[in-house]
């Protein structure tokens, strides 16, 4: 293993293009799996994917400059699978399956390549969308996100000398080895690296990644980044996203349809999929609602991902509904993965654990937590809360509501009518972080 000197490295940022995008799979398995589903069985509905920041104050076109942004998208739209790829995908095991890809999408994704995009800036942000069918635009979430969160990172580090940098690093590689030292007292711990959206950059996630490889051994169970997963001979982790439920909404006809379009979705999935992967994310319209309505085949399901919702009540919740439909909390799993700081990791296992199965997911937190390693104020170096969302598909906008309702996207009108098909209960407003 060699460890790359990370001050050196962003400082020397003399070559013309230092590419972010290096391959295909550096981006979550989840995109693969769900691109598979939707390649089979949704590949030429239109969709338009849209840059979104959360946080209005933080205004990144003021800095990164949109040069450099182009280059490296455009550098992006120049990646092909590699053939080490292909040969990976096809003979690696995935949640104890061998060929969960098949040969035909393999064949597809072996040419594919990110289409092109548009580019522009209003009041201080990018406007950045991505427009087409499903199966072409879906994997542009990631590149997109990443490479906006490490030229933000460049930005930030651009005029720091190398000696300030190189305290900025030890001092996060410090914060970081506390907290696996911490996490290490937990003695059943399963936790999983869910950190590439918003990273600091790849090779710091990769840094943290074998960081916890190293700390925790077998309880770090994986990373939901491919590329890195290959690399590091890790198990690739994760399941699916909000965007299989916000496409299948705008796919229905009437409210009705609308109502039960979530479970149209986990239909499609369980005829890809079976086992470990068969994890629901309830909270696109709302998890009380979706438990409310849930059809009797989801008791089957392994688990669910708690996403928006205060872990702790949501946790409560899906215990207290497996009770009450005779099935036991302690064969089904739950995974906690929204901004998790290492306090509430802490509090939440102790809670937990013995009640049901437990995992957790470690995004933000994780591969981009610079507070304080700065010994001179650094704005740049702050995490925001940036995402790459679907906002219209089959014609119509796409909605998410959340449990959390800051978290809500989509024109106010059609949110509302969401909100009458869907119901209000235990919907709540917190302020989003990352």
């Amino acid at each position: 293993m060699t460890i790359i000197n990370l001050a050196k490295r962003f400082h020397n940022h003399t070559y013309k293009l230092d590419p972010i995008a290096r391959s295909l799979l550096d981006t979550d398995i989840y995109k693969l799996l769900m691109l598979q589903t939707i390649w089979k069985e949704f590949p030429d509905v239109p969709v338009t994917f849209s840059l979104i920041n959360r946080n209005h104050a933080v205004r990144l076109a003021d800095q990164i400059d949109i040069g450099e942004l182009r280059e490296q998208l455009d550098h992006a739209r120049t990646i092909r699978l590699s053939k080490r790829e292909r040969i990976w995908l096809v003979g690696n095991t995935f949640y104890g399956k061998e060929r969960l890809f098949s040969p035909e999408f393999i064949a597809w994704l072996s040419g594919y390549q990110y289409p092109e995009y548009s580019l522009e800036v209003r009041d201080g942000q990018f406007v950045i969308d991505f427009e087409g069918t499903w199966s072409e635009i879906t994997l542009w979430e990631m590149p997109v996100l990443s490479i906006i969160s490490e030229l933000r990172s460049r930005a930030a580090l651009r005029n720091v000398g190398r000696f300030e940098i190189d305290v900025i690093y030890a001092r996060a590689k410090a914060k970081l080895w506390e907290k696996v030292e911490r996490l290490n007292r937990l003695p059943n711990l399963r936790i999983a690296d869910f950190g590439t959206r918003r990273r600091h950059g790849f090779l710091w996630q990769d840094w943290c990644v074998e960081a916890l490889k190293e700390g925790l051994g077998k309880k770090f169970t994986g990373t939901s980044n491919i590329l890195l997963a290959m690399n590091h001979d890790l198990e690739a982790i994760g399941t699916n996203a909000h965007e299989l439920p916000m496409v299948m909404a705008t796919l229905a006809n009437n409210d009705e349809e609308l109502l039960h379009s979530p479970y149209k979705v986990l239909e499609s999935w369980q005829r890809t999929y079976d086992g470990n992967l068969l994890i629901v994310l309830p909270d696109s319209y709302g998890t009380t609602n979706f438990l409310k309505h849930a059809p009797d085949w989801i008791r089957n399901w392994s688990g669910f991902r708690i996403d928006s919702k205060e872990p702790a009540i949501g946790a409560e919740e899906l215990i207290e509904w497996w009770t009450s439909i005779g099935e036991d909390p302690n064969q089904k799993l739950i995974i906690f993965s929204d901004g998790l700081y290492i306090d509430e990791i802490e509090n939440l296992y102790h809670r937990f654990e013995g009640r049901s199965r437990i995992a957790f997911g470690w995004g933000t937190n994780l591969t981009n937590d610079f507070n304080g390693c700065s010994p001179t104020p650094n704005p740049g170096l702050k995490m925001t809360s940036l995402i790459c969302k679907v906002t219209r598909a089959n014609g119509k906008s796409a909605v998410k509501l959340s449990d959390n309702l800051e978290k809500a996207t989509g024109p106010q009108e059609e949110i509302n009518r969401y909100l009458r098909v869907f119901g209000t209960d235990q919907l709540s407003r917190k302020t989003v972080t990352v």
